[in-house]
C-alpha cells in the first residue's frame, strides 16, 4: 500500500496540522510504503518572501521528523525537488472542467479572506491531484477540509482513465480521522494560519501558556455555576490530549460548577505541554546537527523522482507525448 500526504510550509506547525495529517502519517508509515512531501509550490500562492519559504521548508522537515517521521520507513522530500509534478499537473488540466475548480470551497474561502484571486490559487486542486497521482498513491491522510480536493483528484483520475485507458491512474482513498477531522481554533473557527487562531506544536512555554489563557474562547458564566459543555472549544481541545477518564472528569466539573475557566485552561495547557514533550526533545537534538535533515530531504528527492519518472513516462506514452 502506497501512503502519501503533504503539508505546506506556510508557518509554524500547529495542532490542526498535527492531528489532521502528521499524526496519521506517522502512525501509518510502517503499514505501507510512505511518501511524504513538503508542498512548497503550493505555499507560493500565499507567501511572497523567498527567504521565508526556504526557512519554513526546512523547519517543516525538522518538525515532521521531530514528531515521529522515521526516514528509514518513509520517503520525505520537497515538492519542488520533483519537477515532474508540474508536467503532470498540466496534463491533468487538459481534462479538468472549469466548473470542477469553481466549486472548490478552499479557493472561495481564501478570496473571501482577502487573498488575491490568482490562477495558481484557483488551479491548486489540479496540482494537488498531480501530487497524489504521480506516486500511484493508494491512501491519503488529510484533514476534513481537504476532502473535496481528494474528490477532485479522483474525478481527474477517472477522466484520464476514460480518455486514455483504464488503469492509467489509481483512484486514491482519503483517510480522515473523524474524531479529529476538524480541529477547532482558539476562537472556535477551524484552526488555520489564515485565521490567526492556531496553537503551535513548538514554542516557548510561557508565551504558549499565555496564548491558552488569553485566546481560547469561553463565555462569562460565573465560577460557581455549571459551564456549557456543548460546543466548548476548551473541551474539544482538551479531548485531543487527555485520556478518556481525564476528559470525562473535566466534563463532569463543567456540569457541576464551582470551578473557573482559569483552572480548566491550566489543565488543558499541562496536558498539551506533556503530550508534545517527546517531540520537543527530539527537535532540540536534531537542531544540533541540521545536516541530518538536509540529508534526509536529498535522499527522499532521489527516491521520489525515481517513482515520479516511472509514472510520468507511463502517462506521457498514454496521452501521445512520447514517440519512442
Amino acid at each position: 500500500m502506497r501512503i502519501l500526504t503533504g503539508l505546506q510550509p506556510s508557518g509554524k506547525l500547529h495542532i490542526g496540522n498535527y492531528f489532521g495529517a502528521i499524526e496519521p502519517a506517522v502512525r501509518l508509515q510502517k503499514q505501507g510504503e510512505a511518501f511524504y512531501f513538503i508542498a512548497n509550490y503550493h505555499a507560493m500562492t500565499t507567501m511572497e518572501s523567498a527567504e521565508a519559504l526556504r526557512e519554513n521548508t526546512f523547519n517543516l522537515a525538522l518538525d515532521f521528523v521531530s514528531c515521529g517521521l522515521d526516514p528509514e520507513h518513509s520517503v520525505l522530500f520537497v515538492q519542488s525537488a520533483v519537477p515532474e509534478v508540474n508536467e503532470l499537473a498540466w496534463i491533468l488540466s487538459t481534462v479538468c472542467p472549469m466548473g470542477l475548480l469553481e466549486r472548490c470551497h478552499s479557493y472561495k474561502d481564501k478570496v473571501a479572506k482577502g487573498f488575491q484571486p490568482q490562477h495558481a490559487l484557483f488551479a491548486y486542486p489540479a496540482l494537488m491531484a498531480a501530487d497524489i497521482l504521480l506516486y500511484d498513491s493508494d491512501l491519503v491522510p488529510v484533514g476534513k477540509d481537504q476532502k473535496q480536493h481528494l474528490e477532485v483528484t479522483r474525478d481527474l483520475a477517472g477522466k484520464m482513465n476514460d480518455a486514455f485507458g483504464e488503469g492509467l491512474f489509481k483512484l486514491p482513498e482519503a483517510l480522515i480521522a473523524e474524531s479529529t477531522a476538524v480541529v477547532p481554533g482558539l476562537d472556535g473557527q477551524k484552526m488555520s494560519k489564515s485565521y490567526g487562531n492556531t496553537l503551535p506544536i513548538f514554542g516557548e512555554e510561557k508565551p504558549l501558556l499565555k496564548m491558552v489563557n488569553k485566546k481560547i474562547l469561553t463565555d462569562s458564566t460565573p465560577l460557581e455555576e455549571p459551564k456549557p459543555v456543548e460546543g466548548s472549544v476548551l473541551l474539544q481541545l482538551y479531548k485531543l490530549f487527555a485520556g478518556e477518564a481525564e476528559y470525562q472528569a473535566m466534563v463532569d466539573a463543567h456540569l457541576a460548577g464551582g470551578v473557573g475557566y482559569g483552572t480548566f485552561k491550566k489543565q488543558l495547557f499541562e496536558a498539551y505541554w506533556e503530550y508534545f514533550r517527546p517531540a520537543r526533545e527530539r527537535r532540540e537534538a536534531l537542531l544540533k546537527d541540521s545536516s541530518h535533515i538536509t540529508d534526509v530531504l536529498d535522499k527522499g528527492a532521489v527516491r521520489a523522482r525515481e517513482e515520479a519518472s516511472r509514472v510520468l513516462s507511463r502517462v506521457r506514452k498514454a496521452v501521445g507525448l512520447g514517440w519512442h
